[in-house]
């Protein structure tokens, strides 16, 4: 794929229909049953690396897995333009800012509800959990919402039990290292100039490549649900901060200043911005960085295009969407073609940036886009992990 190309077929969900196929050159569908402009993520090449707009320390420093606080890393909120106010919205029915009414709320608190019938018990978190991991406590969540977009519906209670995220999302130089030592694949990054920092998250890879720098770790992709209740809490929260509207203060997005909060990319089509570095923003749940925007992320569901579609894949017990077994997520999936990415990014504005917005794309990344990830671990791998011995 050329270093030039952009955002190409990004697959929007309509209403209670298929995704639709975009011509080229077009992005994601904003409002539902309807194809947004054609708009190009991070396009432009061969511009040298300048200095960072946004830098900030790496997060994810002194900070206690399944505490649920949200202790302040050195790099927190960032240098960056402040709007003090959501970014436009994506159109009528979309994810916009107004979805925090009827998402659940953050008035009743889930965290003391027993499991369901059948559930296995709880397990506790591990005290530290694995160096640069959040660990989620076992338990219920509101998952989905019975406002917003269709192929977030309907909300739901889902029981969960204990796992583990990483703080952050993987970043250039982990991958780039990874690269090196030969357990992931070379193929996988970037193409385009000024996404080569090594604190930035790493962009281009595609789901493929995500799981198997996982795998090379001891960890996993997290499954929808448990990103989703990594972003959002136990109550319904629409952002990892509450439902509060996502803003360039909060979160790496586009806004009236322009992608990326403003900061232009190096080289050619500067403005179409680029990610920050990762945790330039104060942490959210579980103390975790950057799930509301900066780069979206992959997740290891099959998607379905809504939860209703799904139906008992994606309910119940730790619910891993179609084509699962076992606790593990097939390579393949029949009738199936796209995987999910979640969490919005630094190009588009705040109505993807939420905690229930779902983009599908397909696995191999082609038509190519600009996904990252982050990496997830069950009680068994971060024990392995703690000792220092991954499970492979």
């Amino acid at each position: 794929m050329s270093a030039g190309a952009g955002e190409r077929g990004g697959a929007a969900v309509a209403a209670g229909g298929a995704a639709a196929g975009l011509s080229a050159g077009a992005g994601d569908g904003k409002a539902p049953g309807a194809a947004s402009k054609g708009l190009s993520e991070g396009a432009g090449a061969n511009g040298s690396s300048g200095l960072s707009g946004g830098t900030g320390a790496s997060g994810g420093a002194g900070l206690s897995g399944g505490t649920g606080s949200s202790g302040l890393s050195a790099g927190t909120g960032g240098a960056g333009p402040s709007s003090g106010s959501s970014a436009p919205s994506a159109g009528a029915g979309g994810a916009n800012a107004g979805l925090a009414a009827g998402t659940g709320g953050s008035g009743d608190t889930l965290a003391d509800d027993p499991p369901p019938p059948g559930a296995p018990a709880p397990i506790a978190c591990l005290d530290p959990p694995p160096p640069g991991m959040a660990c989620i406590p076992a338990g219920w969540f509101i998952r989905g919402s019975d406002t917003g977009p269709e192929h977030a519906r309907p909300q739901a209670r889902v029981w969960l039990q204990t796992y583990y995220l990483d703080l952050n999302e993987v970043t250039y130089a982990e991958y780039k290292a990874c690269v090196k030592a030969k357990g992931c694949d070379p193929k996988g990054g970037p193409a385009y100039s000024d996404f080569d920092r090594p604190k930035q998250p790493v962009n281009g890879v595609n789901w493929f490549h995500a799981e198997g720098y996982c795998k090379a770790h001891g960890k996993r992709l997290p499954s929808e649900a448990q990103w989703e209740k990594g972003a959002r809490g136990p109550d319904g929260a629409l952002h990892p901060w509450g439902d509060e509207p996502a803003t360039c203060e909060r979160a790496i997005l586009k806004d009236e200043t322009g992608r990326g909060c403003g900061v232009k990319k190096q080289g050619s089509k500067p403005d179409t911005g680029r990610p920050w570095e990762v945790g330039s923003r104060a942490p959210g749940r579980y103390g975790l960085y950057d799930m509301s925007g900066n780069s979206w992320e992959w997740v290891a569901d099959w998607f379905t295009r809504s939860y209703a579609e799904c139906g008992a894949d994606c309910e119940g017990i730790d619910p891993l969407g179609p084509c699962a077994k076992d606790g593990e997520v097939a390579r393949e999936c029949p009738g199936k073609l796209r995987k999910i990415v979640r969490g919005g990014s630094w190009y588009w504005d705040a109505s993807y940036a939420t905690g229930v917005w779902r983009r599908p794309h397909f696995p191999s990344n082609q038509p190519f886009h600009h996904f990252g990830f982050r990496c997830a671990a069950n009680p068994r791998e971060a024990e392995a992990l703690q000792r220092g011995a991954p499970v492979k």
